[in-house]
């Protein structure tokens, strides 16, 4: 049997050595789709959401190597990649989606930047106060997430109204 010390060493271990690599892989999610290099406001919450989710998921009680010696994820850590991919995989999207929208939200003075942005950009989330910002200010950088058209009453409803209606008109889920 290991002692608790060699548990717990084990299972910090396993959180650092994800941490450590979560710079890297964050730079190489947090790169838009227009440019080479990465976005920083998008990097620093890439290794945040990283960070959390690797001590929330992959200590694997100590139990474990996170890394077996070949390198390989440990079988046991499949909860774990599931959630480091799953951010990894939320980042590249907000890069490719968001960013450049994002950028120019900031940089126009829009309401709603921040970290929130990237993620209400991304989910098409967006209200009309920002929609129209957006629109005004940045048409060019957000043409990924701006709507086809608008309302008919001449009022910017907010994205995900829009796509969820479009839906319904086509009859796809």
């Amino acid at each position: 049997m290991t002692s608790s010390t060699d548990v717990q060493a084990q299972a910090a271990g396993n959180v650092r050595t994800l941490k450590d690599i979560g710079h890297a892989l964050c730079t190489q999610a947090a790169k838009p789709s227009t440019g080479l290099t990465a976005d920083k406001n998008l990097v620093s919450q890439c290794e945040r959401k990283f960070s959390d989710a690797a001590e929330d998921h992959c200590g694997l009680e100590g139990k474990t190597p996170i890394i077996d010696a070949k390198g390989r994820f440990a079988p046991a850590a499949r909860a774990c990649y599931r959630q480091l991919s799953q951010v990894l995989q939320d980042t590249t999207m907000m890069g490719t989606v968001a960013s450049a929208c994002c950028q120019c939200a900031e940089k126009r003075g829009c309401p709603g930047t921040g970290e929130r942005c990237y993620e209400n950009v991304s989910r098409q989330e967006v209200g009309a106060s920002v929609l129209a910002c957006l629109s005004n200010q940045c048409g060019e950088a957000c043409s990924l997430v701006m709507p086809t058209s608008q309302a008919t009453s001449g009022e910017v409803r907010p994205v995900r109204q829009q796509v969820r209606r479009s839906s319904q008109l086509s009859g796809s889920l």
